[in-house]
């Protein structure tokens, strides 16, 4: 895909009026990612064809290791076809160096997929990549049979998989860091060929973004994984022949990321305007749809229809809110907290500081550039709405903090968004949808 160049800052023209608009955002990345993983893992049975998929430099990274990893994946986007491959292997290649820049998503779950494998892997990223933490995914699969290890020794990438597959009785995951460690150690679950027991998954601790694991639990169901779930101890068993019907449809329809829609509704939140999302619903598999519930408690309407959800933008007023299950939200209505009478609070969201930046420290900085007043938290962030300047803001190459810093530039003049770039991460259609609503 040819991308638009942008320079070094990308100045936000004010609306002249609230916006009346209906948006079609690009599929979800976080569902892309997985149907990706969950194709590769059917295609030594069949070809699976996914529609509706995300073009991201996310989702292209992880394409491009599964490519390394052997698999054979053609793109004519947003339509992907994951090839049958006849290998005996579930990973037809015994050795690879992966390089997945920034994606959290494909550094995880690759790095489960490759202990699928027999041979010796290598996973690395950009810097940032080398400080967000996968020890407790590596001892995980370290208890599986798999040498896992980071290479410099302290739990970060690169990771090196020196793997036959997986075998033994089971693992312990923590998931108090990231949802993803779960999702990913699940996904490769059923796949303990090796072993004639039953393998079982148990869960240690307090989890973050809890939606994320229930729709990768959904994916995995329409893929034809089965298990039993002990809520009382928190252990997923796999039955030893679990992966005899692990094989998913021959297609597989993506839906529109719910993550994107939240800038939209935002908006009309913002604005007072009224901006319908297509595709989705509140049944979504993406737990981030509950953003519209947040924005009614601060006193917008929403309205479900068979077209989308849509937001009417209302007076709005400050909330107490725990964002732990959809925390890649949390900036978006950061930025809807500026501008509402008394003080937004948001709980239980320590994890983000481990994302592309720490999202707390960065949000704290970057609104009080904007003048608003914020009380920064370990787990959290409080902001209290003031007048509002323009400035020009760091994204820290954060897709997120780059298009919800953004929503503020559509009220305030003189905004300017540094390094705008950054949201090809997700998005890379994100200004020009932004234009359209001028």
């Amino acid at each position: 895909m040819s991308r638009p160049t942008y320079p070094p800052e990308l100045e936000i023209v004010p609306l002249q009026k609230p916006p009346q608009a209906a948006v079609t955002v690009p599929g979800s990345k976080s569902i892309t990612n997985r149907a990706l993983v969950l194709a590769a893992l059917s295609s030594r049975v069949h070809s699976i064809t996914l529609t509706g998929a995300l073009q991201s430099e996310d989702t292209e990274v992880m394409v491009k290791g599964l490519r390394t990893l052997g698999f054979s994946i053609e793109t004519f986007w947003p339509t992907v076809r994951v090839n049958e491959h006849q290998g005996t292997s579930l990973v037809p290649v015994s050795s690879a160096d992966i390089f997945v820049a920034n994606s959290g998503t494909t550094m995880r779950f690759l790095t489960a997929l490759c202990a699928l494998g027999n041979g010796r892997y290598r996973l690395d990223g950009i810097p940032r990549m080398r400080e967000r933490p996968i020890g407790d995914l590596l001892t995980a699969l370290q208890a599986c049979g798999v040498n896992a290890f980071s290479e410099t020794g302290n739990d970060c990438p690169p990771v090196v998989i020196e793997s036959h597959g997986i075998t033994g009785e089971g693992a312990v995951i923590k998931g108090d860091t990231s949802s993803q460690f779960v999702s990913a150690l699940l996904m490769v679950a059923p796949w303990n060929e090796r072993a004639s027991l039953d393998f079982g998954v148990k869960l240690d601790g307090p989890l973050v973004s809890v939606p994320y694991i229930c729709m990768t639990e959904k994916m995995m169901r329409s893929w034809g994984a089965t298990w039993r779930y002990d809520a009382h101890q928190h252990v997923y068993t796999f039955d030893s022949d679990s992966y005899a019907h692990y094989f998913g449809p021959d297609e597989y329809a993506i839906e529109p990321d719910a993550s994107a829609a939240s800038y939209f509704w935002a908006i009309a939140a913002i604005t007072g305007g009224r901006i319908t999302v297509s595709g989705l619903t509140r049944k979504s598999l993406q737990g981030d749809v509950r953003f519209i519930e947040l924005l009614e408690q601060m006193g917008c309407r929403v309205e479900e229809c068979e077209a989308g959800i849509t937001v009417h933008g209302g007076k709005l007023r400050g909330v107490d809110v725990d964002m732990n299950d959809i925390s890649d939200t949390v900036m978006t209505l950061s930025a809807v907290a500026c501008f509402a009478e008394g003080p937004t609070t948001i709980r239980n969201v320590a994890h983000i500081r481990h994302k592309e930046t720490d999202r707390i420290a960065a949000l704290a900085t970057e609104l009080r550039k904007f003048g608003a007043v914020v009380e920064e938290r370990s787990d959290g962030i409080t902001i209290t709405p003031a007048p509002l300047r323009g400035c020009a803001v760091d994204t820290y190459n954060d897709h997120r903090m780059a298009m919800s810093l953004a929503l503020i530039g559509l009220k305030v003049p003189g905004v300017a968004i540094r390094n705008p770039g950054c949201v090809a991460k997700t998005y890379p259609g994100f200004w020009q949808d932004l234009g359209r609503l001028m």
